[in-house]
Order: C-alpha cells, then structure tokens, then sequence
C-alpha cells in the first residue's frame, strides 16, 4: 500500500538518484489503496503536515474521496455510510487536458458532487452543459426541416441546429447553424422554447425565423431539405426528442391560433434512443 504513496511527485522519501517517475497503479485509482486501511491510520497521515500543505489539492482530494468510499464512523465506533451526491451522467473527461495522465471520480474537498480529478497533477475538471442553438423556419405557412447527412441520427430529419460556438450570441449561433445546414438566409423573429435535458448535459435554445430570400439547399451536413406543412411533418423519423417537442410544441401553438414561448425539462428514460418517440417525459412545462 505504501508503494503507490512514495509516487507523489515532490515527495523526499526516495533519493533522487533512484527516482522513476511512473504512472499510479491500477490500485491506486478511486483511492482504493487509501480505502484498505479501514481501522488503521492514514499512510499519508504519517507524512506530516508539511506534506499536506504543499500538496493540498492532491491530498484533500484523496482523501475525501477515501472517506465517502469508506463511510464515517459514530461514537459506539460503528461504521455508518456518507452521503455522497453523484452525477447525473457519467464522467467522460477521462484523461488531464494539462498533463494528459488518467483521472479518477472524487468528491474534492468542499465539493459534493463527483469530479474528474486528474492522478498526477490533481487538477479538477468540471463538466458543464452545452448549449445547443437553431430555428424553426417559417416559409409559407411551412417550416423548413432538413434530413441528417451526419451521425447520430444519419437520415432523419430535424430543423438546422447545432452547437454554441465561443465568441457568438445564441442567436447568432442559430442563424449560422441554420445557413450552414440550410444554405439558408434568415432572419429571427422570435424566440420559442429552451428544452433542458439534463441526463445528457445539453439545452437547447430554439428560435423562429423566416427566410430572407425564398432558396435554400442542402449544406455539407444535410442529405436534402425541404418545406413541411404542419400536418405533414414526419414525426414518425424525426431525428432527436428535442426536435420532436419542439414541433408539437409549434403545432399546437399554430392551431391555437398564437405562438408562445415555451420552457420544459425532458427526461430521458434509461436506453432510449436519440430518435425514440416514446422516450422521453416533457417536465415543467412552461409555455408564456
């Protein structure tokens, strides 16, 4: 166990002469070596604290994770389990982007969700939501969808949308997207629904727009588009849950004769896919 200990970098056990900088082993990740000394003092306990202070960020860290992996012991000396809050998805940032060595799940002191917690250099990577942007295209009494040339959802349909860009307005992303996949001009109107779905980190942010120009075609990401009066958008090979919301969303706006803002949770259920029309619950419906 106090083999993987004497690799912290900066540690002055070893002389240097012998040193050999190495990876932590396989036992080490989760701070699964820490969590073998149920009962017995902390190894890195005997480093002092003059260790614990120049390597804060990498011994918190640890250590709280071992602690919330062993649970807490009361008075009576009974072992009682932690609270640990966890992700609604799993961690996908599984290597550093500073020194490019593995990271382990750990709750970092004062924190209480899980965080990718890079192995060497113990930076923490935070994982935020992404915005993605597009629009409902009004032509005619129409809208314009465009079928997916790309994976996931290769063939489907879907309005032109995409991922916020660094350094543009959401608007500004949407319209981009929109001439990107379109070959479109627009012009946006109005917004019309932000959809969250929180078990994938994203959100999406929808406006409506009509064209500038009566053209568009097929961009470097679509197989075709095409104009679709409400009745006759193809709901049975919509490409994403989000794009099948937001057009029953638009329908019943124009048949109720207004179109309205709307805001809503949608949950998707366990194994669905992207495309499934079934899977997904529309939550705190919001429409204003």
């Amino acid at each position: 166990m106090f083999r993987s200990v004497r690799l912290f970098r900066g540690l002055e056990l070893i002389p240097r002469h012998r040193w050999k900088p190495r990876r932590f082993s396989a036992s080490f990740r989760g701070a699964s070596c820490l969590t073998r000394c149920r009962g017995a003092l902390h190894p890195l306990l005997l480093l002092g604290p003059a260790f614990c202070s120049s390597h804060s960020v990498n011994f918190r860290s640890f250590l709280v994770s071992a602690k919330a992996l062993e649970g807490s012991t009361d008075a009576d000396g009974a072992s009682s389990p932690v609270s640990v809050t966890t992700p609604a998805h799993k961690l996908r940032i599984r290597f550093c982007q500073s020194c490019g060595s593995p990271t382990n799940p750990i709750v970092p002191d004062g924190d209480e969700k899980l965080r990718a917690v890079c192995t060497v250099c113990g930076k923490i990577h935070y994982e935020n939501p992404k915005m993605v942007v597009g629009c409902v295209v009004e032509h005619d009494d129409k809208v314009l969808l465009c079928k997916r040339k790309i994976e996931p959802s290769f063939g489907l349909w879907t309005i032109p949308a995409g991922y916020l860009e660094v350094g543009e307005s959401a608007m500004e992303g949407a319209t981009r997207e929109t001439l990107e996949e379109a070959c479109a001009d627009v012009e946006v109107t109005s917004p019309f629904a932000q959809l969250d779905i929180p078990g994938i980190g994203h959100s999406y942010v929808i406006f409506r727009a009509k064209l500038r120009k009566p053209h568009f075609s097929p961009g470097p990401e679509s197989l075709e588009c095409a104009l679709f009066a409400p009745d006759e958008i193809p709901f049975d090979s919509l490409a994403f849950s989000s794009i099948i919301v937001a057009m029953k969303l638009y329908i019943e706006d124009v048949r109720a004769g207004s179109v309205r803002f709307h805001y809503g949770i949608i949950n998707k259920r366990p194994g669905s896919s992207p495309s499934d029309p079934n899977g997904y619950t529309l939550d705190n419906h919001i429409p204003s």
